[in-house]
């Protein structure tokens, strides 16, 4: 679609806060966020190469419910006069996990998942955001899209390996089709950021949709903690105490642009 900015933007009230520089603020205002979910058992064995296959398929089952909502919402507002402009089919994962969950549950996938507890609250969360203030939804979009295109890169090298997964099986989550190279990703998410740095904003717009990304954050937090349980079952105690124990930078804190 075209991202044509002069949409009506009657609904903003407050002045626009031009050069507001979003994309930087997204990216300062959740480091600490973003160190959080890097440091969760879940992710600390799976950065260390140990991936669980039964934690590893929960948690797109439950991913699948998590872009059900966010995708769901973006195509009923992707006329609207922000949250439009974000709007990328070429971005979209519910078909690609549906791939993902049939190749790990089989072609009667639909009827073995249920979205848990954590799930429904980010579900919640969703779609509160995209009913009472439709411009938090970047927030969601931003947090899940660009993890997936940045760190999600490298979850899916350690995820075929160590699952020694057939060719093309099991981790479409990770991959764009439209964007097939590292060099295509990165332009990608340069334009994406100008993009967010060029919405019609105003200042408690952009406050919000930090603070709704940090949400974000501590809402797939608490989705991979749920799976805790199950990695700690399957692994040997002394050798996930030790990962866990250990403390790591997060990505964001490593380098100044991904």
């Amino acid at each position: 679609m075209s991202h044509d900015l002069s949409h009506d933007l009657s609904h903003n009230t407050q002045p626009l806060a031009p050069g507001h520089q979003l994309a930087a603020r997204l990216r300062e205002g959740t480091q600490q966020s973003h160190t959080s979910a890097e440091n969760t058992a879940y992710m600390k064995c799976f950065l260390k190469g140990i991936v669980v296959r039964e934690a590893f398929q929960k948690l797109l089952a439950n991913l699948y419910w998590v872009y059900d909502a966010l995708e769901t919402e973006l195509d009923r507002l992707k006329n609207h006069p922000i949250v439009g402009q974000i709007y990328f089919p070429e971005l979209l994962r519910r078909d690609q996990l549906a791939r993902d969950l049939a190749f790990y549950y089989g072609e009667d996938w639909p009827t073995q998942i249920t979205p848990s507890p954590v799930t429904l609250n980010y579900l919640m969360r969703i779609h509160w955001a995209a009913s009472e203030q439709p411009e938090r939804l970047i927030a969601h979009a931003y947090v899940r899209y660009l993890g997936d295109l940045s760190g999600g890169q490298g979850l899916r090298t350690i995820a075929r390996s160590a699952l020694n997964l057939p060719a093309d099986q099991g981790t479409r989550l990770h991959e764009f089709d439209s964007l097939p190279t590292p060099e295509a990703k990165r332009d990608f998410k340069m334009r994406y950021r100008d993009l967010l740095n060029a919405l019609p904003l105003n200042e408690s717009q952009v406050a919000g949709i930090v603070e709704e990304a940090n949400l974000a954050f501590s809402l797939n937090r608490q989705l991979v903690e749920s799976l805790e349980p199950v990695i700690q079952a399957a692994v040997n105690p002394a050798i996930f105490e030790e990962v866990v124990l250990q403390s790591r930078k997060g990505s964001t804190e490593l380098v100044s642009v991904s």
